[in-house]
């Protein structure tokens, strides 16, 4: 899979969070930009896996900051797979 097919997907998840409307793009942060709280991530971050079927790793998440780095990480993982 594209990453851009990723990215795509990964904006379809995020749609009925992004309570501010704001644009989705690459560059946007779950904590600053769309202010998603730790609890919110996590559903998300359940989402991403379920969509994908993969696993992101715990320890990985905190450099886990905007969309592409999210996009990357799981471009990697159904790589490795």
């Amino acid at each position: 899979m594209a990453n851009e097919q990723i990215i795509e997907k990964i904006y379809e998840l995020i749609a009925p969070l992004n309570r501010k409307g704001i644009e989705l793009k690459p560059d946007v942060t779950f904590a600053s930009d769309l202010e998603l709280d730790s609890l919110t991530v996590m559903d998300l971050v359940a989402d991403i896996e379920d969509e994908f079927d993969i696993v992101l790793p715990l320890n990985l998440l905190p450099e886990l900051e905007t969309i592409a780095q999210v996009a990357n990480a799981v471009e990697k993982i159904i790589n490795k797979g």
